[in-house]
Protein backbone atom coordinates (compact mmCIF):
# COMPACT_ATOMS: atom_id res chain seq x y z
CA UNK A 1 0.00 0.00 0.00
CA UNK A 2 1.43 3.12 -1.37
CA UNK A 3 1.64 6.35 1.54
CA UNK A 4 -0.71 9.61 0.34
CA UNK A 5 0.55 12.84 1.45
CA UNK A 6 -1.72 12.76 4.84
CA UNK A 7 0.50 9.99 5.74
CA UNK A 8 3.58 10.99 4.36
CA UNK A 9 3.47 14.23 7.08
CA UNK A 10 2.91 11.39 10.09
CA UNK A 11 6.26 11.22 9.06
CA UNK A 12 8.42 14.55 8.55
CA UNK A 13 9.13 17.01 10.76
CA UNK A 14 8.59 18.34 13.79
CA UNK A 15 8.76 19.80 17.36
CA UNK A 16 9.61 17.12 19.91
CA UNK A 17 6.04 16.73 20.79
CA UNK A 18 4.77 16.61 17.81
CA UNK A 19 7.94 13.39 16.79
CA UNK A 20 6.56 11.91 20.08
CA UNK A 21 3.02 11.59 18.91
CA UNK A 22 3.26 11.18 14.98
CA UNK A 23 6.88 10.08 13.98
CA UNK A 24 7.13 6.79 12.09
CA UNK A 25 3.79 5.93 12.82
CA UNK A 26 1.46 4.72 9.31
CA UNK A 27 -1.69 5.04 10.34
CA UNK A 28 -3.99 4.45 7.33
CA UNK A 29 -1.82 1.45 6.65
CA UNK A 30 -3.63 -0.10 9.75
CA UNK A 31 -7.01 0.26 9.13
CA UNK A 32 -6.30 4.38 10.38
CA UNK A 33 -5.61 2.99 14.17
CA UNK A 34 -4.32 5.66 16.18
CA UNK A 35 -2.63 3.44 18.47
CA UNK A 36 0.20 1.79 16.70
CA UNK A 37 -0.97 -1.95 16.20
CA UNK A 38 1.37 -4.82 18.61
CA UNK A 39 2.38 -7.28 16.22
CA UNK A 40 2.81 -10.27 18.98
CA UNK A 41 4.22 -12.85 16.82
CA UNK A 42 7.91 -14.73 16.80
CA UNK A 43 7.78 -15.89 13.54
CA UNK A 44 6.64 -14.29 10.24
CA UNK A 45 6.54 -15.85 6.69
CA UNK A 46 7.28 -15.27 2.81
CA UNK A 47 5.28 -14.92 -0.20
CA UNK A 48 7.44 -17.63 -2.05
CA UNK A 49 10.93 -19.36 -1.83
CA UNK A 50 12.68 -16.18 -3.81
CA UNK A 51 11.44 -13.83 -1.03
CA UNK A 52 12.92 -16.05 1.44
CA UNK A 53 16.26 -16.27 -0.54
CA UNK A 54 16.60 -12.58 -0.10
CA UNK A 55 15.73 -12.11 3.32
CA UNK A 56 19.40 -10.76 4.68
CA UNK A 57 18.98 -7.83 1.72
CA UNK A 58 19.03 -4.82 2.67
CA UNK A 59 15.61 -3.96 0.26
CA UNK A 60 13.70 -7.21 1.70
CA UNK A 61 10.54 -5.65 2.85
CA UNK A 62 9.62 -8.83 5.34
CA UNK A 63 10.47 -9.65 8.63
CA UNK A 64 12.33 -12.36 9.77
CA UNK A 65 12.46 -13.13 13.63
CA UNK A 66 11.08 -10.67 16.62
CA UNK A 67 14.83 -11.57 17.89
CA UNK A 68 15.78 -9.53 14.73
CA UNK A 69 13.07 -7.46 14.05
CA UNK A 70 9.38 -6.69 14.27
CA UNK A 71 7.30 -4.09 13.03
CA UNK A 72 6.06 -2.55 16.50
CA UNK A 73 9.92 -2.63 17.66
CA UNK A 74 11.04 -0.91 14.53
CA UNK A 75 8.36 2.04 14.90
CA UNK A 76 10.14 2.20 18.38
CA UNK A 77 13.48 2.29 17.49
CA UNK A 78 12.64 5.05 14.27
CA UNK A 79 11.35 7.31 17.20
CA UNK A 80 13.56 7.41 19.70
CA UNK A 81 16.25 7.65 16.96
CA UNK A 82 14.32 10.65 15.73
CA UNK A 83 13.99 11.98 19.35
CA UNK A 84 17.64 11.65 19.80
CA UNK A 85 18.79 13.04 16.55
CA UNK A 86 20.22 9.65 15.48
CA UNK A 87 20.94 8.09 12.51
CA UNK A 88 19.76 3.94 13.90
CA UNK A 89 18.16 3.12 17.48
CA UNK A 90 18.16 -0.84 18.26
CA UNK A 91 15.77 -1.80 21.08
CA UNK A 92 17.27 -4.17 24.22
CA UNK A 93 15.01 -6.21 26.84
CA UNK A 94 16.90 -4.30 29.50
CA UNK A 95 18.98 -1.30 30.26
CA UNK A 96 21.56 -3.57 31.01
CA UNK A 97 21.76 -5.50 27.77
CA UNK A 98 21.47 -2.21 25.85
CA UNK A 99 24.96 -1.02 27.93
CA UNK A 100 26.59 -4.21 27.52
CA UNK A 101 25.92 -4.29 24.08
CA UNK A 102 27.12 -0.63 23.38
CA UNK A 103 30.50 -1.81 25.15
CA UNK A 104 30.80 -5.28 23.75
CA UNK A 105 30.34 -3.57 20.22
CA UNK A 106 33.34 -1.28 21.01
CA UNK A 107 36.08 -3.28 22.46
CA UNK A 108 37.84 -6.30 21.89
CA UNK A 109 40.41 -8.56 23.75
CA UNK A 110 43.26 -6.20 25.24
CA UNK A 111 41.33 -2.90 25.04
CA UNK A 112 41.00 -0.34 27.79
CA UNK A 113 38.03 1.98 28.87
CA UNK A 114 38.37 5.02 30.48
CA UNK A 115 34.72 5.24 32.77
CA UNK A 116 33.49 7.96 35.24
CA UNK A 117 33.85 6.35 38.66
CA UNK A 118 30.28 7.61 39.70
CA UNK A 119 28.02 5.45 37.24
CA UNK A 120 25.42 3.35 37.39
CA UNK A 121 26.82 0.60 39.77
CA UNK A 122 26.32 -2.67 37.39
CA UNK A 123 27.60 -1.38 34.46
CA UNK A 124 30.97 -0.78 37.10
CA UNK A 125 30.61 -4.02 37.92
CA UNK A 126 30.32 -5.08 34.27
CA UNK A 127 32.98 -2.74 33.85
CA UNK A 128 35.20 -3.64 36.10
CA UNK A 129 34.19 -7.68 36.86
CA UNK A 130 32.88 -9.10 33.76
CA UNK A 131 34.97 -7.94 31.00
CA UNK A 132 38.04 -8.97 33.17
CA UNK A 133 38.16 -12.51 31.53
CA UNK A 134 37.87 -10.99 28.08
CA UNK A 135 41.20 -9.32 29.04
CA UNK A 136 39.69 -5.89 28.95
CA UNK A 137 41.20 -3.44 31.56
CA UNK A 138 38.77 -0.10 32.71
CA UNK A 139 39.96 3.13 34.25
CA UNK A 140 37.28 4.81 36.67
CA UNK A 141 38.27 8.54 37.17
CA UNK A 142 36.49 10.51 39.85
CA UNK A 143 35.31 13.70 40.16
CA UNK A 144 34.38 15.92 36.85
CA UNK A 145 37.78 17.87 35.35
CA UNK A 146 38.07 17.06 31.52
CA UNK A 147 42.19 16.90 32.46
CA UNK A 148 42.04 14.01 34.75
CA UNK A 149 39.86 11.90 32.03
CA UNK A 150 42.51 13.08 29.20
CA UNK A 151 44.96 11.92 31.53
CA UNK A 152 43.68 8.25 31.98
CA UNK A 153 43.32 7.75 28.41
CA UNK A 154 45.93 5.16 27.08
CA UNK A 155 46.98 3.97 23.16
CA UNK A 156 44.82 1.20 23.81
CA UNK A 157 42.02 3.06 25.02
CA UNK A 158 38.63 2.13 22.62
CA UNK A 159 36.02 3.56 24.86
CA UNK A 160 35.09 6.78 26.85
CA UNK A 161 31.91 6.11 29.52
CA UNK A 162 30.20 8.82 30.50
CA UNK A 163 27.52 9.73 32.77
CA UNK A 164 26.17 13.47 33.46
CA UNK A 165 24.46 13.77 35.46
CA UNK A 166 26.31 10.92 37.82
CA UNK A 167 25.07 8.12 39.60
CA UNK A 168 24.79 9.41 43.06
CA UNK A 169 26.09 12.84 43.46
CA UNK A 170 24.39 13.86 40.41
CA UNK A 171 27.99 15.89 39.14
CA UNK A 172 27.98 17.36 35.58
CA UNK A 173 30.84 16.49 33.32
CA UNK A 174 31.96 18.58 30.34
CA UNK A 175 30.49 16.31 27.58
CA UNK A 176 30.92 18.53 24.44
CA UNK A 177 35.12 18.74 25.68
CA UNK A 178 35.51 15.61 26.64
CA UNK A 179 33.65 13.86 23.39
CA UNK A 180 35.90 15.87 21.35
CA UNK A 181 38.94 14.74 23.44
CA UNK A 182 38.41 11.59 22.89
CA UNK A 183 37.84 12.07 19.26
CA UNK A 184 40.89 13.31 18.83
CA UNK A 185 42.38 9.88 19.98
CA UNK A 186 40.51 7.82 18.00
CA UNK A 187 37.88 6.93 21.19
CA UNK A 188 34.50 6.42 20.84
CA UNK A 189 32.30 7.96 23.81
CA UNK A 190 29.15 5.94 25.15
CA UNK A 191 26.95 8.03 26.68
CA UNK A 192 23.99 6.80 29.46
CA UNK A 193 21.31 9.17 29.08
CA UNK A 194 18.68 7.79 31.62
CA UNK A 195 18.30 10.36 33.73
CA UNK A 196 17.59 13.85 31.36
CA UNK A 197 15.84 11.57 28.75
CA UNK A 198 15.99 13.12 25.24
CA UNK A 199 13.89 15.81 25.99
CA UNK A 200 16.29 17.62 28.45
CA UNK A 201 19.76 16.25 26.66
CA UNK A 202 20.55 15.07 23.23
CA UNK A 203 24.07 13.95 23.86
CA UNK A 204 24.94 13.11 20.06
CA UNK A 205 24.18 16.74 19.80
CA UNK A 206 27.15 17.15 21.90
CA UNK A 207 30.03 14.86 20.01
CA UNK A 208 28.98 11.36 21.61
CA UNK A 209 29.22 8.63 19.20
CA UNK A 210 26.40 6.10 20.94
CA UNK A 211 23.84 7.21 23.47
CA UNK A 212 22.10 4.14 26.16
CA UNK A 213 19.11 4.27 28.00
CA UNK A 214 17.42 2.46 30.74
CA UNK A 215 14.27 3.22 29.05
CA UNK A 216 12.46 1.60 31.82
CA UNK A 217 12.47 4.60 33.77
CA UNK A 218 11.42 8.10 31.95
CA UNK A 219 10.93 6.91 28.87
CA UNK A 220 8.53 4.33 29.86
CA UNK A 221 7.52 6.37 32.75
CA UNK A 222 4.82 4.05 34.26
CA UNK A 223 6.50 1.60 36.14
CA UNK A 224 5.31 -1.42 33.62
CA UNK A 225 8.27 -2.46 31.68
CA UNK A 226 12.04 -3.10 31.64
CA UNK A 227 13.68 -2.20 28.84
CA UNK A 228 16.99 -0.58 27.07
CA UNK A 229 17.95 1.46 23.87
CA UNK A 230 20.82 2.23 21.70
CA UNK A 231 21.44 4.84 19.47
CA UNK A 232 23.88 5.92 17.32
CA UNK A 233 24.33 8.20 13.70
CA UNK A 234 27.65 6.32 12.30
CA UNK A 235 26.37 3.53 10.00
CA UNK A 236 28.58 1.07 10.64
CA UNK A 237 28.48 1.37 14.45
CA UNK A 238 24.62 0.20 13.82
CA UNK A 239 25.67 -2.27 12.38
CA UNK A 240 27.79 -3.63 14.85
CA UNK A 241 24.71 -3.11 17.15
CA UNK A 242 22.49 -4.98 15.38
CA UNK A 243 24.77 -7.83 15.05
CA UNK A 244 25.64 -8.08 19.32
CA UNK A 245 22.27 -7.83 19.78
CA UNK A 246 20.89 -10.56 17.62
CA UNK A 247 23.55 -12.79 18.66
CA UNK A 248 23.52 -12.07 22.65
CA UNK A 249 19.54 -12.24 22.34
CA UNK A 250 19.01 -9.28 24.61
CA UNK A 251 15.71 -8.56 22.56
CA UNK A 252 12.97 -6.72 23.16
CA UNK A 253 9.69 -8.33 22.80
CA UNK A 254 7.03 -6.78 20.96
CA UNK A 255 4.44 -5.83 23.77
CA UNK A 256 7.76 -4.34 25.81
CA UNK A 257 8.36 -2.01 22.73
CA UNK A 258 4.53 -1.32 22.22
CA UNK A 259 4.38 -0.22 26.20
CA UNK A 260 7.48 2.36 25.23
CA UNK A 261 5.60 3.92 22.55
CA UNK A 262 2.65 4.52 24.72
CA UNK A 263 4.78 6.03 27.17
CA UNK A 264 6.94 8.06 24.51
CA UNK A 265 3.83 9.83 23.76
CA UNK A 266 3.40 11.76 27.17
CA UNK A 267 7.55 12.05 27.59
CA UNK A 268 7.37 16.03 27.39
CA UNK A 269 4.30 16.29 29.69
CA UNK A 270 5.98 14.07 31.87
CA UNK A 271 9.21 15.19 31.97
CA UNK A 272 8.06 19.25 32.89
CA UNK A 273 6.02 17.93 35.62
CA UNK A 274 9.18 16.02 36.84
CA UNK A 275 11.46 18.73 36.68
CA UNK A 276 8.68 21.24 38.44
CA UNK A 277 8.53 18.77 40.87
CA UNK A 278 11.44 17.74 41.78
CA UNK A 279 12.91 21.10 42.17
CA UNK A 280 10.15 22.20 44.69
CA UNK A 281 11.31 19.12 46.93
CA UNK A 282 15.01 19.91 46.43
CA UNK A 283 14.41 23.70 47.59
CA UNK A 284 13.10 22.61 50.28
CA UNK A 285 15.27 20.46 51.24
CA UNK A 286 18.43 23.07 50.23
CA UNK A 287 16.94 25.47 52.50
CA UNK A 288 16.24 23.13 55.71
CA UNK A 289 19.17 23.44 58.89
CA UNK A 290 18.63 19.68 59.54
CA UNK A 291 19.92 19.21 55.48
CA UNK A 292 23.64 18.89 54.98
CA UNK A 293 23.86 18.80 51.06
CA UNK A 294 21.45 18.65 48.41
CA UNK A 295 23.11 16.92 45.05
CA UNK A 296 20.74 18.37 42.24
CA UNK A 297 22.15 20.26 39.23
CA UNK A 298 19.57 22.33 38.67
CA UNK A 299 19.82 24.45 42.13
CA UNK A 300 20.76 27.94 41.58
CA UNK A 301 24.11 28.56 43.22
CA UNK A 302 25.27 25.23 43.46
CA UNK A 303 28.73 23.74 41.50
CA UNK A 304 28.19 23.03 37.71
CA UNK A 305 24.90 24.84 37.95
CA UNK A 306 25.97 26.95 34.93
CA UNK A 307 27.60 23.81 33.01
CA UNK A 308 24.50 21.91 33.45
CA UNK A 309 22.00 25.30 31.95
CA UNK A 310 24.36 25.23 28.72
CA UNK A 311 24.42 21.45 28.20
CA UNK A 312 20.63 20.35 29.23
CA UNK A 313 17.32 22.19 28.83
CA UNK A 314 15.71 21.10 31.86
CA UNK A 315 16.38 18.43 34.92
CA UNK A 316 14.68 15.36 35.51
CA UNK A 317 13.89 14.66 39.02
CA UNK A 318 15.95 12.03 40.25
CA UNK A 319 18.41 13.54 42.99
CA UNK A 320 20.46 12.89 46.27
CA UNK A 321 21.21 14.72 49.96
CA UNK A 322 22.56 14.04 53.27
CA UNK A 323 21.15 14.90 56.68
CA UNK A 324 23.88 16.60 58.79
CA UNK A 325 22.91 13.83 61.50
CA UNK A 326 24.71 10.99 59.43
CA UNK A 327 23.87 7.91 61.12
CA UNK A 328 21.40 5.00 60.24
CA UNK A 329 18.81 5.36 62.59
CA UNK A 330 18.25 9.28 61.13
CA UNK A 331 18.27 7.93 58.08
CA UNK A 332 16.12 4.83 58.58
CA UNK A 333 13.87 7.34 60.74
CA UNK A 334 13.35 9.86 57.51
CA UNK A 335 12.68 7.04 55.15
CA UNK A 336 10.52 5.17 57.33
CA UNK A 337 8.19 8.41 58.29
CA UNK A 338 7.58 8.64 54.30
CA UNK A 339 4.20 8.67 52.74
CA UNK A 340 4.36 9.19 49.27
CA UNK A 341 7.48 8.14 48.88
CA UNK A 342 7.87 4.01 48.21
CA UNK A 343 11.33 2.87 49.62
CA UNK A 344 12.34 0.81 46.76
CA UNK A 345 15.13 0.70 44.24
CA UNK A 346 14.90 2.43 40.39
CA UNK A 347 12.96 5.70 39.37
CA UNK A 348 11.76 7.94 36.57
CA UNK A 349 8.05 6.17 37.51
CA UNK A 350 4.78 8.24 38.20
CA UNK A 351 5.29 7.16 41.58
CA UNK A 352 7.48 8.86 44.23
CA UNK A 353 10.71 6.50 45.63
CA UNK A 354 12.83 6.75 47.99
CA UNK A 355 16.58 4.63 49.22
CA UNK A 356 18.75 5.69 51.15
CA UNK A 357 21.87 4.77 53.55
CA UNK A 358 24.06 4.22 50.35
CA UNK A 359 27.76 4.98 49.66
CA UNK A 360 26.99 5.09 45.68
CA UNK A 361 30.87 4.51 44.81
CA UNK A 362 33.75 2.44 46.68
CA UNK A 363 36.32 5.15 45.64
CA UNK A 364 34.28 7.92 47.65
CA UNK A 365 36.08 9.67 50.29
CA UNK A 366 32.83 12.38 51.02
CA UNK A 367 31.56 9.83 53.25
CA UNK A 368 27.82 10.36 53.20
CA UNK A 369 25.14 8.61 53.98
CA UNK A 370 23.18 9.63 50.90
CA UNK A 371 18.97 9.55 50.53
CA UNK A 372 18.17 8.91 46.91
CA UNK A 373 14.82 10.60 45.81
CA UNK A 374 12.47 9.97 42.82
CA UNK A 375 10.34 12.47 43.04
CA UNK A 376 6.77 11.56 41.14
CA UNK A 377 3.77 12.66 39.06
CA UNK A 378 2.10 13.50 42.59
CA UNK A 379 0.40 16.82 43.57
CA UNK A 380 3.26 19.01 44.15
CA UNK A 381 2.20 20.70 47.55
CA UNK A 382 1.44 17.41 49.16
CA UNK A 383 5.22 15.81 48.22
CA UNK A 384 6.80 18.44 49.54
CA UNK A 385 4.44 18.57 52.93
CA UNK A 386 5.77 14.58 53.18
CA UNK A 387 9.09 15.46 52.61
CA UNK A 388 9.04 18.28 55.39
CA UNK A 389 6.83 16.34 57.93
CA UNK A 390 9.59 13.59 57.51
CA UNK A 391 12.42 16.18 58.28
CA UNK A 392 10.42 16.98 61.67
CA UNK A 393 10.76 13.60 62.69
Amino acid sequence: MSLNDGQRDLLGEGGFETLCAHYAEHRLMHGGAVAPPLYQTSTFVFPDAEAFERRDLPQNPYFQYSRKANPTTRTLEAKLAKLERGNWARAFSSGMGAITCAINALTEAGTHVVAVANAYHPTRRYLEEYLKRFNISVTFVSGTRTEDFIAAMRDDTRVLYLESPTTGYFEVLDVPGLSAAARERGVRTVFDNSWASPYFQQPLEHGCDIVVHSATKYISGHSDVVAGMVVGRDAELGERIAREGELLGASIDPFAAWLLLRGIRTLSVRMERHQENGLAVARLLAEDERVAVVHHPGLDGVEQHELAARQMSGYASLFSFALKDQSREATHRFLDRLKLFGIGVSWGGFESLAIGGLLFNRDDTRGQWLIRLSVGLETRDDLVADVRQALEG
